[in-house]
């Protein structure tokens, strides 16, 4: 589904580089739901924006499938990032003008591929997102864990084979952090998605299959949940945390 490998990418600054991701790699399997983790400015945010291929990697190849993307020309990319990968972010990025039907169709309407099967498929995700009864409102209208649901649901009306989630609950209290997470699994169990998630939140991470723990740029551990139950890989994931903070 998604391979990197020996993913390097440097910022300049003045006269100083900056190597931000210093040869990270890993695989995701179809329908895995994998976390990132790691401290602030360990390579979270620059590793997603390079896999969507929002900035260019200087080393190293990312794989969706069959495709590697530094090989696509611009407007490739536009293409796989409308149709093959779907965004969720931390906040939100509804538009005010649209309601929640319209802002869940928003991929599809900006791809031309609007017809009565998106339109199905839009009415179903409300259905699976517990959303139907607010599908008419606008995004000022509703809560946000609400918003947070209608955003999943658009990232999954094309159909994308991979999610990317940029702290997806990082500004909800825990009852809304729960539903976002909830409406990922249920994404899972019901269309078979694959999602791949940056957090600082080890409560999120504790629902993913495993989680990979970022360390200057490095990949420096990887968490599998197992047969653990959830509290317990929680447990792990913090246990984790705080050794990395001692070393």
């Amino acid at each position: 589904m998604l391979k990197v490998n020996d993913l390097h990418k440097s910022y300049q600054v003045g006269k100083t580089t900056y190597e931000v991701l210093k040869g990270v790699s890993f695989e995701i399997a179809k329908g895995e739901f994998v976390a990132v983790m790691g401290p602030s400015g360990s390579g979270k945010t620059t590793l997603l924006n390079c896999i969507s291929c929002y900035i260019p990697a200087d080393k190293g190849s990312i794989m969706l499938g069959k495709t590697e993307l530094a090989r696509l020309s611009e407007e490739q990319l536009a293409t796989v990032r409308n149709r093959e990968l779907g965004f969720v972010f931390q906040d939100f990025l509804l538009l005010d003008g649209l309601s929640v039907r319209d802002n869940i169709l928003l991929p599809a309407i900006i791809g031309g591929t609007v017809d009565p099967d998106t339109e199905r498929r839009a009415e179903e995700l409300c259905r699976i997102f517990g959303i139907s009864a607010i599908e008419e409102k606008y995004p000022a209208e509703i809560s946000g864990g609400e918003k947070q649901r209608t955003a999943v649901a658009r990232a999954l009306i094309n159909r994308p084979m991979m999610i990317l989630a940029d702290e997806p609950t990082g500004n909800l209290d825990s009852k809304s952090s729960r539903a976002v997470i909830d409406s990922f699994l249920q994404a899972r169990r019901a269309m078979g998605a694959t999602i791949f998630m940056v957090t600082h939140d080890s409560f999120a991470a504790s629902f993913c299959d495993r989680a990979i723990i970022l360390r200057d740029g490095q990949v420096w551990r990887t968490v599998e949940r197992g047969d653990m139950e959830r509290l317990s890989f929680q447990d792990k994931l913090l246990d984790s945390v705080r050794e990395m903070g001692r070393e």
